[in-house]
């Protein structure tokens, strides 16, 4: 057997186990429960957490989990954040093993990467691809933006939504959420470090208050003359695709094509640090925002506002 089928086997085998097809029903106007859709998920620790995507259990009355070896269990909702459409489960079932995470902010484009999933209800279906980008901001159908996103190309379908995305060595670095009706190898997962960073409050209060800032970026490399001429401390930066009107960002006085290098005095290399800096404790509070403009280098005042979580993720066909 070749090396490139020995590397997918063996990574799947290290994963398979924790991954769960997930099954929701919904209370239809006559109050009866109905099949509402399904979805992926995975156990990622020993007493029973699972990662899915919020757009999967948003608004179910029951859940049913299915793993690999067709024994089904009951899963209830702890917490959800529509903001990442990640949401978190528990079950009871016990005796599986938990999936290892790796570190969605040392995957690197070009990186072998697999996917695992249930698309159109065909349970554990496998795919492989490469990572294609990082730091992509997605805009949902629903017009709602979702930050820190991994561009592959290993096929995603319906189904596939709240699976894990594996690098080689069989380690979770992200989580599968869309893909684009119409477009070849362009599927998204949100990355796994999203989905730690978000844990202890989906765990504590069952959502997560994160500032606000309107904007849609995408993470560059820098030009070395840039790094040098402004003794930057990074070498990446955010390049801003655009600025949603009404919000602080615009407010701000922020414009397309700026690259954003620090925040609140913290240097930004990519979508994962601006996220991890977005915490309630900025919301209402002005910051600093340096922004690389021509030739300049600006300190912007922006206001964080809290996010309002009201738009539900309903990614294009996943």
């Amino acid at each position: 057997m070749d090396s490139y089928s020995q590397l997918i086997i063996s990574a799947v085998e290290a994963a398979k186990h924790s991954v769960v097809k997930i099954d929701v029903r919904k209370r239809t106007k006559q109050g009866k429960l109905a099949p509402a859709g399904s979805g992926s998920g995975f156990l990622f620790s020993s007493d029973g957490y699972l990662f899915t995507n919020s757009h999967v259990v948003h608004g179910a009355e029951e859940i049913r989990i299915t793993f690999a070896d067709g024994a089904e269990h009951p899963a209830t909702l702890v917490g959800e954040d529509p903001d990442s459409d990640l949401a978190l489960l528990h079950t009871p079932a016990s005796g599986y093993p938990a999936a290892r995470l790796g570190d969605s902010g040392q995957v690197q484009i070009g990186q072998l990467v697999v996917a695992i999933g249930n698309p159109y209800g065909f349970q554990h279906t496998v795919t492989s691809g490469v990572v294609s980008a990082l730091g992509r901001t997605l805009r949902t159908e629903t017009g709602r933006l979702i930050d820190n996103i991994l561009q592959t190309d290993a096929a995603l379908n319906p189904g596939n939504s709240g699976g894990p995305l594996i690098d080689a060595d069989g380690r979770v670095v992200g989580v599968n959420t869309a893909t684009i009706c119409g477009a070849q190898g362009l599927c998204f997962a949100i990355g796994i470090n999203t989905a730690t960073a978000i844990l202890p409050a989906l765990l504590r209060e069952g959502r997560v208050r994160r500032a606000y800032l309107g904007l849609m970026t995408q993470e560059v490399s820098l030009n070395p003359r840039v790094i040098n001429f402004h003794q930057l401390p990074t070498r990446k930066g955010l390049f801003v695709v655009s600025v949603e009107p009404g919000t602080p960002a615009q407010a701000a006085g922020l414009r397309e094509g700026d690259f954003i290098v620090a925040f609140a005095d913290q240097p930004v290399q990519n979508s994962d640090d601006l996220f991890r800096l977005l915490t309630q404790e900025k919301i209402g509070l002005f910051q600093f925002l340096t922004v690389l403009r021509g030739q300049q280098k600006l300190e912007l005042r922006i206001t964080p506002v809290e996010s309002s979580g009201t738009a539900r993720a309903r990614p294009v066909a996943a």
